[in-house]
């Protein structure tokens, strides 16, 4: 059954999963372990190098990923690097989202307010 495995801070949308779906044929998604997820998504901005801290990322991927699985990698830029280059040797996909930002602007109280709604375009193949 072909996955994607998300490496990523958020959980996919229902745009998301069926574009997943119509796109690389994913059937399921697989989110990280809560203990992963909460390194993901905190990776320490004074780590001088992420090699050791990426490693559990790596056993666990060595663990889940099959061949051709797709992976959502998004976070922090250099773990995100490293993580694509895991994704390839491991012989998955590395993917990442795309989105749109819709600005939608109204006056509240007689300030004008801003608000940025993303929507889900696509999922584009890191190369």
């Amino acid at each position: 059954m072909k996955k994607i495995i998300l490496l990523f801070s958020h959980t996919l949308t229902d745009v998301q999963m069926q574009d997943a779906m119509a796109t690389f044929g994913v059937e399921v998604s697989l989110a990280l372990p809560e203990n992963l997820q909460t390194l993901w998504s905190n990776v320490p901005a004074e780590l001088e190098a992420l090699g050791e801290y990426l490693q559990q990322f790596n056993d666990y991927l060595k663990k889940e990923l099959n061949q051709g699985d797709v992976v959502l990698v998004q976070g922090d830029f250099g773990a995100t690097c490293a993580m694509v280059s895991t994704v390839r040797l491991l012989g998955g996909v590395a993917v990442y989202a795309t989105t749109k930002r819709n600005v939608v602007e109204r006056l509240v109280d007689d300030k004008m307010v801003k608000t940025s709604i993303f929507e889900h375009v696509r999922f584009r193949v890191y190369e």
